[in-house]
C-alpha cells in the first residue's frame, strides 16, 4: 500500500515551538508518521506539508496538491498526527474522510485521536472531533475579532503594512510615523487637486516624472506586499489619486474598518457602511493640514469635471443660474470659453437662462475683489504685520525640471507622429491605424503643449514676484491684485456666483457673488458680503 503523509503547522503553534515539544514541529510530525507507516509496511508515495497555514484554510498548496493526487489515485492512504491538522472544517470532514476518500478507495488515518475511516466503529468520534474542531475555529475567530476591534478603537495601527506617505514605528507597535520621501507627493497631490488639476492629470503628472505608485514604493522599499488581483502595474492611476484624496489618515484621524470577513471560513471581505467604521482621531502627526484637507474635500463634493488639458474650469461648481439655481456648464465657441445654464434647453420655459464669458466673468470678479479690498484692507497695516516667504528656490526647481521633462516627451510625440506619416508611406501601417495613433499622440502633444505654456505662466509670475523692487507694500499689492485668478484663489474666497439672463434692451447680465468672507459690523455681528454686479455679455 502507498502512504500520503500530510503535515500541518500553523501561525498559532509558534508560542509551541521548542525541543521536545512534538505538537510544535513539522519535522517531528514527519518522524512520527514515517516511523507509523514502516511499521505498517507501506511504501511512502510522497510528503505533504503546509508551514504557517490554519486548518481552516482551504488554499493550502500541500492540502490542495494532496487532494489533486487523491482524486487521481496515486496513493491508498492519508496519514496525519490529528484530524484537525488535514482540516478544522466539519464541512470538509464530511466531504473527503467521509464523501470522497471513500469512492476513490483512499483510508484516512489519524494516530494520535485514533481516526480511521477502515474501522466502522469510530465514525461517531470523528465527527464529534470535526464538531469540537469547528467550535474551535468559530471562538479562536471570536476572540481575535474582539482583540483587533479592542486595539483600533485605542488608535493602534493593526494593518500588515503603512499607508502611503507613512511608515510603522519599529520602536511602538501600532503607531505611525511620517515617511517623508513619499509624504512629498502626498502633499504635491492634495496642492495641485486645490489648484485645479483633476486627478487623472495628477496622476498622468506623476507618472512622467517617473515617481513610482505606492504598490512599486513598497517593494523598492524591501516591504513584502502582495499586489491585489487585477491592479498590477507600477503606474499611478486615477483610483489610487482619488482613494488619497479622501483618506482622513493623512490628517491625523486613524481610520480602520473598513472592510470586514464574510465568515470565518473565508478570507473574502466586504466594504461596511461608513458607521461601522473606527475612527480615532488625533494618534499620529499629519501629513495634511486642515484647511487644505477642507478645501480639497469642498472641491470634490463639487464634482467639477475636467477639461481635456487636465485643469478644472475656474468657476467650476461655483456659477449657478439666478433663475432656475441650476450650476451653469462649460461650452466654447469659437476658441472662447463661456458658462450658460443647461436647463434652459429641457423644456420650453424650463428657465430663462443665464449666459456669460468666462474671461468676462473672471474680470467682474477681480474688479469686485479688488474694490472690496481696497475698502476693507488697510495696506499700512498689513505692510506691517505680514510676513513673506523669500524662498522660492525649491518651487522654481521642481517647475523647471517638470518642463525640461515636459519638453522632451512633447518632442518625443513629434518624432512618433513623423514616424508613423513613413510608416503608413512604405505600407507597413494602414490608414485607420495611422489616423487612431496620430489622434492619440496628437491629443497627447497637445496636453503637454498646455501645460508648458501653464509652466511657463506660473514660472514668469514667480520671476516677477522675486524681482520686484523690493518694497513690502509693492509685494502686498502684487498679491491682493492678481492680474489673473486661479482655481484655488477662487475657491477660498468664492462661495457661489448667481449670473442671470440678459437685460432687455442691453448687454447687461445681472450677477451676484457670494464671498468666503465676512464684514465685521460696528455691532460686532460678522454678516457674510455679497456684492451685485451688472455686466456686459
Amino acid at each position: 500500500m502507498k502512504a500520503a503523509i500530510y503535515c500541518r503547522l500553523s501561525e498559532e503553534d509558534r508560542d509551541k515551538r521548542h525541543e521536545g515539544d512534538d505538537s510544535a514541529s513539522i519535522q517531528n510530525q514527519k518522524s512520527m508518521l514515517l516511523q507509523y507507516a514502516m511499521e505498517q509496511g507501506w511504501e511512502i508515495f510522497q510528503i505533504y506539508s503546509d508551514d504557517d497555514y490554519a486548518g481552516s484554510d482551504r488554499r493550502r498548496p500541500g492540502f490542495q496538491r494532496l487532494l489533486r493526487d487523491a482524486e487521481q489515485r496515486k496513493f491508498d492512504v492519508v496519514l496525519c498526527k490529528t484530524q484537525s491538522r488535514f482540516t478544522r472544517e466539519l464541512e470538509l470532514v464530511e466531504k473527503y474522510i467521509h464523501g470522497l476518500f471513500p469512492l476513490w478507495g483512499i483510508r484516512f488515518i489519524s494516530i494520535v485521536d485514533n481516526a480511521d475511516t477502515a474501522n466502522k466503529g469510530n465514525k461517531k468520534s470523528r465527527q464529534i472531533n470535526g464538531l469540537v474542531n469547528e467550535w474551535y475555529l468559530e471562538d479562536m475567530s471570536e476572540n481575535i475579532r474582539s482583540v483587533l476591534t479592542n486595539r483600533r478603537q485605542n488608535g493602534f495601527h493593526i494593518g500588515s503594512f503603512a499607508l502611503y506617505g507613512y511608515r510603522k514605528d519599529p520602536e511602538h507597535k501600532g503607531r505611525l510615523l511620517i515617511d517623508e520621501e513619499a509624504a512629498v507627493v502626498v502633499r504635491e497631490v492634495f496642492t495641485l487637486y486645490s489648484q485645479g488639476c483633476g486627478k487623472t492629470a495628477i496622476a498622468r503628472l506623476l507618472n512622467e516624472r517617473g515617481i513610482p505608485n505606492p504598490t512599486e514604493y513598497k517593494r523598492l522599499c524591501g516591504l513584502r506586499y502582495r499586489q491585489p488581483k487585477g491592479r498590477g502595474g507600477t503606474l499611478w492611476k486615477y483610483s489610487a489619486i482619488s482613494s488619497m484624496l479622501v483618506n482622513e489618515i493623512y490628517i491625523g484621524n486613524m481610520v480602520q474598518g473598513k472592510y470586514g470577513s464574510l465568515s470565518y471560513k473565508t478570507r473574502q471581505n466586504r466594504p461596511r457602511p461608513r458607521e461601522e467604521w473606527i475612527i480615532v482621531e488625533g494618534t499620529h502627526e499629519p501629513i495634511i493640514d486642515r484647511k487644505l484637507w477642507d478645501r480639497v474635500q469642498s472641491l470634490i463634493k463639487q464634482k467639477a469635471k475636467p477639461f481635456a488639458g487636465g485643469s478644472i474650469g475656474l468657476f467650476a461648481g461655483k456659477a449657478r443660474c439666478m433663475n432656475c439655481g441650476y450650476t451653469l456648464c462649460s461650452t466654447v465657441s469659437r476658441g472662447r470659453h463661456y458658462l450658460q445654464c443647461p436647463n434652459r434647453h429641457v423644456a420650453k420655459d424650463a428657465c430663462a437662462g443665464a449666459f456669460i464669458s468666462v474671461d468676462r466673468l473672471e474680470q467682474l470678479v477681480r474688479e469686485e475683489l479688488n474694490r472690496l479690498t481696497a475698502e476693507y484692507l488697510d495696506l499700512t497695516v498689513l505692510e506691517q504685520e505680514v510676513t513673506f516667504c523669500d524662498d522660492l528656490r525649491e518651487q522654481k526647481g521642481r517647475l523647471l525640471s517638470d518642463l525640461i521633462l515636459w519638453e522632451k516627451k512633447k518632442a518625443e510625440y513629434g518624432k512618433a507622429i513623423r514616424e508613423l506619416y513613413l510608416d503608413k508611406a512604405r505600407g507597413l501601417l494602414s490608414e485607420s491605424d495611422y489616423r487612431e495613433m496620430s489622434e492619440d499622440f496628437n491629443t497627447s502633444r497637445e496636453r503637454l503643449a498646455h501645460r508648458i505654456a501653464d509652466g511657463k505662466r506660473k514660472l514668469s509670475e514667480m520671476e516677477e514676484f522675486r524681482e520686484t523692487d523690493g518694497t513690502r507694500r509693492e509685494r502686498i499689492e502684487q498679491s491682493l491684485y492678481p492680474q489673473r485668478l486661479s482655481r484655488g484663489f477662487v475657491d477660498a474666497l468664492v462661495n457661489y456666483i448667481l449670473i442671470g439672463k440678459r437685460i432687455p434692451g442691453s448687454r447687461d447680465v445681472p450677477g451676484e457673488i457670494h464671498w468666503n468672507f465676512f464684514a465685521l459690523p460696528m455691532n460686532g455681528t460678522q454678516a457674510p458680503i455679497t456684492t451685485y454686479l451688472s455686466s456686459e455679455v
